[in-house]
């Protein structure tokens, strides 16, 4: 497995290794930023390739009336929109250039899984090489997601046609929905199967309480999350709680305003984080494709703790919620939509508990892991 993602904090990947070591396959995972002695489980190893922070000012966090202006800073942040594409390619690259020879150290193997496009073109690479079965794991619709800086609509429609050049050498695809699924079908890859980003069903979960104590945003924080429409509906919310969970992106700025935070946990112990507050929030802006047919970790992450979710209205989440009855819905961008969704999840608790308990029986890593093993198994066939 190839993946620049810092892997230690990637539930997808570590899941997905764990399954399929599970399943009796040895893997030799290659990632990013991986701390020092940090192992998966049994039958996995894992080697880390560091990248750069480059135009990153490392000082990252929550800013409460933060507001530097003045010609000089106008002229750094118009820079920074102008340069930021080709910075971001350029680090994705510089990182596959120090990760080949770790790679080629690594082989020969059966199967090289690329994880996102900025793997694909290496580990499609090695596959040829190596005569192995390649594997391409989307997690997101790459060249369709909401990216900071100016836009670049060349690179986003070549990217498309080059990610599908190197995708059909792919024994099989698998994606995060169906409909992601449906569009990558749709540019002319053939075998797309999907693996959702469920979790394992939990052992024991609580009986719920009659009501809620708060909303809970246990996730990234940064652009693209919805964030500034969260703060104003808590000031609607009050004295009922909003608080935010998770780390932040470097650069991203938000006032807070009553919206209360809590230390970043592990994502075993945000099980009892989402069952104190009580409903999660699965907030995405309606700016790109990629948002509309997302299945954010959230979603499946409130189904394990037996917590009903308040959505972002879009199309892929719009299904699975109204489906397994999760919660509500709120039109992204608008305050006072998010706000009557949440006190119609308030109102409605029990009916809302009563269906993510009984979503957990559907929506959960067991169903998912057994299509990724199959698969696998096709590739040893």
């Amino acid at each position: 497995m190839i993946a620049q993602s810092p892997i230690a904090g990637d539930s997808r990947i570590l899941r997905e290794a764990t399954a399929l070591a599970a399943a009796g396959h040895t893997l030799h995972v290659i990632g990013r930023d991986v701390p020092e002695g940090f192992e998966i489980g049994p039958g996995i190893t894992v080697e880390s390739v560091s990248r750069s922070s480059g135009l990153r000012s490392g000082n990252g966090g929550l800013a409460v009336g933060h507001g530097r202006n003045g010609p000089k800073v106008l002229v750094q942040r118009f820079g920074r929109w102008l340069l930021l594409p080709e910075h971001r390619n350029r680090t994705e690259k510089h990182w596959r250039t120090a990760a080949a020879p770790v790679v080629a150290a690594a082989g020969p193997v059966d199967v090289v899984h690329a994880h996102d496009f900025n793997t694909l073109e290496l580990a499609a690479e090695y596959a040829e090489k190596w005569s192995a079965s390649l594997v391409y794991d989307s997690h997101e619709l790459w060249f369709d997601r909401a990216l900071p800086g100016r836009p670049t609509p060349l690179w986003r429609a070549r990217g498309r046609r080059y990610e599908v050049s190197l995708a059909s050498r792919a024994r099989v695809v698998f994606t995060v929905s169906d409909g992601i699924a449906e569009r990558l079908r749709s540019r002319g890859l053939a075998d797309v199967r999907v693996v959702r980003n469920t979790f394992p069903r939990a052992d024991d979960v609580p009986p719920a309480p009659d009501r809620p104590e708060g909303l809970l945003y246990a996730g990234r924080v940064g652009a693209g999350r919805d964030l500034p429409t969260v703060v104003a509906a808590a000031r609607q919310l009050l004295p009922f709680r909003t608080v935010l969970m998770g780390s932040v992106d470097p650069n991203y700025r938000l006032d807070l305003g009553p919206v209360e935070t809590v230390p970043e946990r592990s994502i075993d112990e945000v099980d009892d984080t989402l069952r104190t507050y009580g409903i999660s929030l699965v907030t995405l802006t309606n700016t790109c494709e990629n948002h509309r047919l997302a299945l954010p970790n959230k979603l499946f992450h409130a189904v394990r703790a037996g917590v009903p979710v308040v959505a972002a209205d879009l199309p892929e989440l719009r299904a699975v919620v109204t489906q397994y009855k999760l919660g509500g819905l709120y039109e992204p961008g608008n305050a006072q939509s998010l706000t009557d969704a949440v006190r119609s999840v308030i109102d409605n608790y029990s009916t809302y508990t009563d269906g993510v308990r009984s979503a957990a029986a559907e929506l959960n890593w067991a169903k998912d892991s057994a299509t990724l093993v199959a698969a696998y198994a096709d590739l040893s066939g």
